[in-house]
């Protein structure tokens, strides 16, 4: 530890953003760049407790203490190899993950945590301008073969891993390009898409091989898939968004989130767009859902010229700072004010949709109604209406962010006839394997809808796993 009272000597700080103003005119990345005596001074104010709750807190166990003091020292490449002995995209979640670590940090007991996302992000960007990161080639080659379906972020760490150790690795992929929520899902001004391509490029030049526009299961049988490949790993999410069964919802203008989104990103690459145009210019838009899919909807929304944007919750609104409910070091759940929140949107909680009204077949107005939420005796939560409440409104475009209900069950899953539980998802033992010998499941196609961070994590486990079942042992870490 170098700076024995460095939190005490130094607040919490991070990048500045955009102003409002400029940065709603493109999709460019939010964040300016944070001068690098700041940072050193920001990885000063870690504590290096004796019991590091950030690494407990975080989902891949990243080892925060360690590279925080390093950076302090200005020992910035060491502070890169510690980062990523637990973490094989740290330029993801350094942009994208809620910060679970930050939530566990010591300081945060009674003063602000430190800065660790934003010191975890400034570590990889400078090691890649110095050259840092650089394709890491296996010695050896098992002459194993292990197909990877699906390319999000849990597929990705799980083709990293495996080709580390020398295993020939496909990732299969339906779309256009590589990197699944990580390219169509997240906004550019959270994720550039540059950065994604970057990544895949490296793992390119280290061997890993990625088969695009195919879906398996359809364009690759599963005879295909099982005479060609060792092992299989399922990771292609949770894609099944979750539905509003409501009067009106066959009316044309409302869609599912990702729907728009990926259409978005789609847009912005310059891919050409097949489905039905949907675009937020000079409309009043609806977002259904109080989470981060949703603020995407209100961020891309606004860029593309929207007149109004209001966001709906049907839960309670949060409590600003934390409380009884959510003590130290689990992860605060309190009220979360987004760089898209911040850009303009009618925010409502403790709100159920009653119905959509149209003319001519196209949505032209909202109904909803106040809730309040009770317990039970049992202690479970219900929501009930408030008689009196009702109040409607002009809309345009509606997009449902409800989350996600499990992964398509239509074409691998249900020609491979893998086990699911009562929520829709693959089902695997303690290895991750599911109940067919040599197919493993990893991600949101197993745990259900989760964070790009537990994805990674998921896909590390797995590979070791997977490793371990080709192989007899495994020097991995999962």
């Amino acid at each position: 530890m170098g700076k024995l009272y460095g939190f005490k000597e130094y607040k919490r700080e991070t990048a500045d953003k955009r102003p409002v103003k400029v940065r709603i005119k493109d999709f460019n990345e939010l964040y300016n760049a944070f001068p690098e005596d700041k940072l050193r001074n920001q990885g000063a104010r870690c504590m290096n407790c004796g019991i590091p709750f950030c690494s407990w807190g975080c989902s891949i166990g990243n080892l925060m203490p360690d590279w925080n003091d390093m950076v302090f020292k200005g020992e910035w490449e060491k502070a890169y190899e510690r980062l990523c002995l637990t973490n094989n995209f740290p330029e993801f979640t350094g942009r994208i993950c809620p910060a679970l670590c930050e939530g566990a940090c010591t300081l945060g007991v009674n003063r602000e945590a430190v800065s660790i996302k934003e010191i975890e992000l400034d570590i990889i960007e400078k090691a890649f301008k110095e050259g840092w990161v650089k394709p890491n080639l296996p010695k050896v080659r098992t002459g194993k073969n292990v197909a990877v379906i699906g390319s999000g972020p849990s597929g990705l760490a799980a083709a990293a891993e495996l080709n580390s150790v020398g295993h020939n690795v496909t990732v299969f992929e339906r779309d256009n390009e590589i990197g699944g929520l990580l390219r169509y899902g997240i906004p550019n001004f959270k994720l550039e898409k540059s950065i994604v391509n970057r990544r895949v490029e490296i793992m390119k030049a280290e061997g890993v091989q990625f088969k695009i526009n195919t879906n398996v299961g359809f364009d690759f049988t599963k005879e295909e898939l099982m005479d060609n490949f060792d092992s299989v790993i399922l990771t292609g999410g949770s894609t099944v968004a979750r539905d509003l069964s409501i009067e009106g919802r066959e009316l044309k203008g409302i869609h599912f989130a990702m729907e728009f989104l990926s259409q978005a990103n789609k847009r912005i690459i310059g891919e050409e767009i097949t489905d039905v145009e949907i675009s937020a210019k000079d409309k009043i838009v609806l977002v259904i859902g109080g989470g981060d899919t949703g603020s995407d909807c209100i961020g891309t929304s606004i860029r593309q010229g929207a007149a109004k944007v209001y966001q709906y919750e049907i839960l309670p609104k949060p409590p600003l700072d934390r409380d009884a409910t959510m003590p130290w070091p689990n992860f605060p759940r309190t009220l979360k004010t987004t760089t898209s929140h911040e850009e303009g949107c009618i925010r409502g909680w403790n709100i159920g949709s009653k119905r959509f009204i149209g003319l001519d077949g196209k949505v032209t107005d909202y109904e909803g109604i106040q809730l309040e939420w009770k317990t039970d005796a049992n202690g479970r939560m219900n929501m009930v209406e408030l008689p009196g409440t009702e109040f409607t409104h002009p809309v345009d475009l509606v997009l449902l962010a409800m989350g996600f209900l499990h992964p398509q069950h239509e074409g691998i899953l249900e020609q491979l006839d893998v086990k699911l539980d009562g929520r829709g998802n693959v089902v695997t033992d303690g290895n991750f394997m599911t109940d067919k010998d040599g197919i493993f499941a990893a991600g949101d196609m197993r745990r259900g809808q989760s964070l790009v961070v537990w994805a990674i994590n998921e896909g590390r486990i797995v590979a070791k796993n997977v490793d371990k079942y080709l192989m007899g042992e495994t020097a991995l870490r999962g």
